[in-house]
């Protein structure tokens, strides 16, 4: 049995099989339950995990020892993680080669990755100078144009109005432009090939310069978060 397997873990996690640092496996950090159902439809059961969290994390940058304790889904991903957090950090019992925050494609999205990786990078600090932690880029949206041929999908606003006026040259008003509304609101193959499968999906590894960046835009000085850095790109 893999030393891994006979740790304590929360209920809340949906689990793979395989363990440890080099093992692929892979926990999925997503926003509350639709999003959980949704990845874990198109999940790897052998390699891929998924926590969900409930509304927003709490400011791991500004919050205290005690509060952080206290945080039921900061503990869930400790115990999920296997690591411990703070000072007693330690990658020696990491149950996942890589962690990856994939959240809603929208701006509550992106402020709920600042507020996870801000929290890594002050209570899980080997985690981060380790490379484990990505951002996954799921689309913001889809384009439909010739019936029959698959949609074009959006990484992003400027990237989702190029493909708007790019059908409506092409198509004239015979199109659809469809925002997604969170991640239940991709279709099973897009959302395994834009954010689940390793072979496809896009990702950014992320540092203490995108924690530094975070921390700026939550008014987080570096003195208050030693290695918070911002939520880039």
């Amino acid at each position: 049995m893999s030393p891994w397997s006979n740790r304590s873990v929360p209920p809340e996690l949906t689990d793979c099989l395989l363990h440890g640092p080099e093992s692929g496996a892979e926990l999925f950090i997503v926003e509350g339950r639709s999003a959980a159902d949704a990845v874990r439809a198109v999940r790897d059961p052998l390699r891929q995990a998924v926590l969900p969290l409930q509304g927003k994390p709490l400011n791991g940058a500004r919050a205290t020892a005690a509060r952080v304790a206290a945080d039921p889904f900061l503990g869930a991903l400790a115990a999920a993680l296997g690591t411990g957090w703070g000072d007693a950090c330690s990658l020696d019992g990491l149950r996942y080669e890589r962690v990856l925050l994939l959240h809603d494609p929208d701006a509550d999205g992106i402020h709920i990755g600042a507020l996870l990786l801000m929290h890594v990078a002050r209570w899980l600090v080997p985690l981060l100078e380790a490379g484990r932690v990505e951002r996954v880029h799921a689309p913001i949206g889809e384009v439909r144009g010739t019936p029959g041929e698959p949609p074009a999908l959006a990484f992003g606003d400027e990237h989702f109005r190029a493909l708007y006026e790019r059908a409506r040259t092409r198509h004239g008003g015979a199109f659809v432009a469809v925002r997604h509304r969170g991640l239940g609101a991709i279709s099973p193959a897009a959302l395994r090939a834009t954010c689940v499968d390793p072979a496809t999906r896009l990702t950014t590894v992320l540092d203490d310069t995108d924690a530094r960046l975070a921390a700026a835009a939550f008014g987080t000085s570096r003195r208050t978060a030693p290695a918070v850095a911002g939520y880039g790109g």
